[in-house]
């Protein structure tokens, strides 16, 4: 599969080892967590964008998931693999490095049960943490951080 012309100037004006964090952008829950990992990349690893934008869905095409999807967090790691619920979690968390490189030993769970978590807090996390009505707009400091 030939990749979309926007996706490929993406990847050509970013530097090989970017990995992209698709994310629910009108998501209070999502968006912390999406501050959460900007203050932790001290490696400069990531590179966010909403699920809700056109990219976004061009990224969730291409790699073939549904871009109407909003209830995951996807790590995409251009030409290697994507991931989604609960593995990308513990993937973006091994990239931390730290504390947060141990929650991976979750993974010795069964994907079913660690999903089923997963699924748990996304179908419940706008009456919990509520929700924007437009996706987050990043400071100038951060922006070359969003795609």
């Amino acid at each position: 599969m030939e990749i979309p012309n926007e996706i490929a100037s993406f990847l050509a004006m970013t530097a090989e080892n970017k990995k992209i964090i698709l994310f629910d952008g009108i998501c209070n829950l999502c968006n912390s967590a999406v501050q959460f990992i900007i203050e932790r990349d001290k490696k400069d690893v990531f590179r966010f964008v909403a699920l809700q934008s056109d990219f976004g869905k061009e990224i969730c095409s291409y790699i073939g998931i549904d871009p109407k999807i909003t209830d995951s967090i996807i790590l995409y790691e251009p030409g290697i693999a994507y991931y989604y619920k609960s593995q990308a979690a513990f993937k973006i968390a091994s990239q931390l490095g730290g504390f947060y490189g141990f929650l991976a030993i979750f993974n010795i769970f069964p994907k079913r049960i660690n999903n089923s978590v997963y699924d748990y807090i996304a179908k419940n996390r706008y009456s919990w943490y509520g929700k924007k009505e437009h996706c987050m707009i990043p400071s100038p400091e951060l922006k070359a951080k969003f795609i």
